[in-house]
């Protein structure tokens, strides 16, 4: 993705208010979406890329099918050709997610736009999605975490089969809890930060 696109941001201040917090936060104590879309700009993405001034807000989506309790869990390309993000080139993940850009305000929130957008760039999604939002991410320990906000959303679906549509994908599927498990513990694979941060709440959602 190139750097100098316009995306949306919100200054750190006004985005926790004293409500600074490391990890996960439920979606039922905060409402930091709102907090966003009521304090959000355009900024160039190679101005607020260094800038931790600033958080870029991403929609960050598990695709779960909550009957066979499975969500999609896939790899990033490790080729620079296809995946130009060296931070995050290889790594495991099971959260679709990208920045908010202007296109996205077409809808009264642009979050949920950015959010459907991405789905349909990343993975072959034919059939209805319900959104949900799970909580949120942040993680101020990590170099790209650090300059980044997650609404970590749950897309629910009835789909048995989920493919990658976009190359930046290398491989994916959709995977029982156990095998999600043994990839974020398995110490040939990395797994990125967000994802790491996303395996309880997807556990408690499908408990």
């Amino acid at each position: 993705m190139a750097k100098d696109k316009i995306i949306m941001v919100v200054k750190r201040e006004l985005l926790f208010k004293g409500d600074y917090f490391q990890g996960f936060r439920e979606a039922n104590r905060i409402d930091y979406e709102s907090r966003v879309l009521d304090n959000f700009q355009w900024m160039s993405r190679n101005e607020v890329e260094p800038n931790p001034d600033f958080k870029q807000p991403i929609a960050y989506t598990l695709i779960i099918n909550p009957e066979l309790k499975r969500a999609f869990a896939y790899q990033r390309s490790k080729q620079d050709s296809k995946y130009p993000e060296k931070r995050l080139q290889g790594k495991w993940s099971f959260g679709i997610g990208g920045h908010i850009e202007k296109p996205d305000i077409i809808g009264k929130n642009p979050i949920h736009s950015s959010m459907l957008r991405e789905l349909q760039e990343e993975v072959e999604t034919q059939g209805k999605t319900i959104p949900v939002v799970l909580g949120y991410i942040n993680d101020d320990k990590d170099s790209v975490g650090k300059v980044h906000f997650g609404i970590l959303y749950a897309a629910i679906t009835n789909l048995e089969i989920i493919k990658p549509k976009d190359l930046e994908i290398a491989e994916g599927r959709l995977r029982s809890l156990s095998e999600i498990e043994k990839i974020c513990s398995n110490p040939d694979f990395i797994v990125e930060g967000w994802s790491q941060i996303a395996l309880e709440p997807l556990r408690k959602f499908l408990a």
